[in-house]
C-alpha cells in the first residue's frame, strides 16, 4: 500500500504531464494554423466513421460546439459535406485534399516530438508506464462509476 504522500505526489506528477501533453497538443495545432477542437474533428473525419452526435456525447461536448467546429472546418476547404445516402436528412463528412495535407503536416510533427521525447525513454519503462497508467485510469473509472450510482 502506498503511503499517502506517494499518492499525492504521484497525483502531482500526473496532473503536471497531463497539461504538459495537453498544451503541447495546442501548440502542435497552433502549429499547424487550427485549434485543438479542429484537429480533434478532423482526426474523426478521416477515420471515415465520423457521427456529430456522438462525436459530442463521446466528449461531452455540445452539438452546438461540434456543428461550429464542423462550420469552421468547412469555411476553411479542409472538409466537405455531402447528403448521405439513403438519409437525406444527414450529412456525411470527408476531408479534402487540403485537410489530409494538414493532418500529414499534425503527423509530422508528431512524429519528431515523439523521437525527441518519448522514443528516448528505455523500452522497459515505456511499457510498464503505460501498463502502470492503464491500470489507473480503468481503477479511476470504475470509482467515479460508483460514485455516481451511490448518488
Amino acid at each position: 500500500m502506498a503511503s499517502r504522500r506517494a499518492s499525492l505526489d504521484a497525483i502531482e506528477a500526473l496532473m503536471r504531464l497531463s497539461a504538459t501533453v495537453e498544451s503541447r497538443r495546442r501548440q502542435l495545432a497552433r502549429g499547424a494554423g487550427l485549434t485543438d477542437a479542429q484537429w480533434r474533428v478532423l482526426e474523426e473525419i478521416g477515420q471515415d466513421d465520423f457521427l456529430p452526435s456522438l462525436f459530442a456525447r463521446g466528449r461531452r461536448l455540445q452539438p452546438a460546439a461540434v456543428s461550429r467546429t464542423l462550420r469552421e472546418l468547412l469555411d476553411r476547404n479542409w472538409i466537405r459535406a455531402v447528403v448521405a445516402v439513403g438519409d437525406r436528412r444527414k450529412r456525411e463528412y470527408h476531408l479534402t485534399a487540403r485537410g489530409r495535407r494538414v493532418l500529414a503536416r499534425l503527423a509530422s510533427a508528431r512524429e519528431r516530438a515523439l523521437v525527441a521525447v518519448w522514443d528516448a525513454q528505455p523500452p522497459a519503462e515505456l511499457e510498464a508506464f503505460s501498463r502502470f497508467a492503464a491500470d489507473l485510469a480503468e481503477r479511476l473509472e470504475a470509482h467515479h462509476g460508483e460514485v455516481d450510482a451511490a448518488g
